[in-house]
């Protein structure tokens, strides 16, 4: 049973890892983080296996029975005036049947002046998209081996043009408890639209990812290393405004080699008490840092940091991440246990 479905997953990843990763597909917010302790350890954690009912979001397969009657909802306020959040929720039937997931994201772009190709004014837009999700997760015949699904429905508007869209997650989490070792690949973002804006079929962000972490015996910390968009080589394009020139002006583009290809595939973090009521979080995304770093300036590029703090049956997760030195993010989560 277990290699039939290791197998059958291997092969829906290989089919499909043609897709592409941002500016080159539709319905982009389903990539947006999905709170602040994913913000705080860099952006994509798929590993933690516990109470964080938003983790089911990202990764079904973590979907477990301490998610049970866990309520959570997130917002940011995000870049250039976009808002964004989500909210998700978990019931355990009993033992046999396990527990059930349910998620809703949402992204609000904010109001746009429009106007025609000679300049006059059209009047005001705005643009908003949503996810409705369920998953489900079950353990592959009493071995240390999970596998999870989250079925996606997608609606987006933009102006006068409307979308809908379908998708799917597929995941395999590997649990170790003598090593208090976790590792999951995921495949993400599986599907296709139903109605398209305006007669052109766009591709979903699909994504393919790999993520490990583990929590030290002696030190009260989890380290977590994911490795992103693994659909996609090489994922690092040259930055123009980082081209040398000679003497005589001849201009040599960036050169990005093998470890620079890796390094943007990679994300690192760690949480500092993860199984106490007060929790701090540092993560560093390679990629959001190489991509908007300023040369010869320190901006903090891929850094973020926060914090989580548990009131009885109220958990607050607060996370700032640094994007530029003009952009930077706020990310608030409040979980009530009902």
């Amino acid at each position: 049973m277990i290699k039939k479905i290791i197998t059958s997953f291997c092969l829906i990843s290989s089919i499909l890892v043609g897709a592409q990763v941002g500016g080159e597909s539709t319905y982009q917010f389903l990539n947006l983080i999905a709170s602040p302790r994913q913000a705080a350890l860099g952006g994509k954690i798929f590993t933690n296996v516990d109470y964080d009912v938003t983790q089911g979001l990202f990764n079904p397969a973590t979907i477990n029975t301490e998610m049970d009657k866990q309520l959570a909802v997130n917002y940011t306020s995000y870049l250039g005036g976009i808002s964004y959040g989500n909210a998700s929720y978990a019931y355990t039937v009993d033992r046999r049947v396990q527990t059930f997931h349910a998620g809703i994201t949402y992204v609000n772009y904010g109001d746009f002046d429009g106007f025609d190709e000679d300049g006059n004014a059209t009047g005001s837009f705005t643009g908003s998209e949503a996810a409705l999700s369920f998953g489900y997760a079950l353990q592959i015949d009493r071995s240390d081996f999970y596998f999870g699904a989250n079925a996606k429905f997608i609606t987006s508007t933009l102006e006068q043009y409307n979308s809908l869209g379908i998708a799917t997650d597929f995941s395999l989490l590997y649990l170790n408890e003598d090593l208090d070792f976790n590792a999951a690949l995921i495949v993400r973002n599986l599907g296709t639209q139903i109605t398209t804006y305006a007669g052109v079929q766009e591709k979903l962000p699909f994504e393919v990812a790999f993520g490990m972490s583990q929590k030290l015996d002696h030190v009260p910390l989890r380290w977590h290393v994911t490795f992103e968009n693994l659909q996609e080589w090489p994922i690092a394009r040259p930055n123009p405004a980082r081209a040398t020139s000679d003497l005589s002006g001849n201009q040599t583009p960036e050169k990005i080699g093998f470890i620079g290809q890796v390094i943007r595939h990679t994300i690192v973090g760690a949480e500092l008490f993860p199984d106490k009521g007060f929790n701090i979080r540092l993560g560093y995304n390679f990629r959001r840092g190489e991509e908007l770093r300023i040369e010869d300036e320190r901006n903090f590029s891929g850094v973020s940091a926060g914090i989580s703090i548990k009131l009885n049956k109220v958990r607050f997760s607060y996370t700032h991440a640094k994007y530029a030195s003009a952009a930077n993010s706020n990310f608030f989560g409040l979980q009530i246990g009902l």
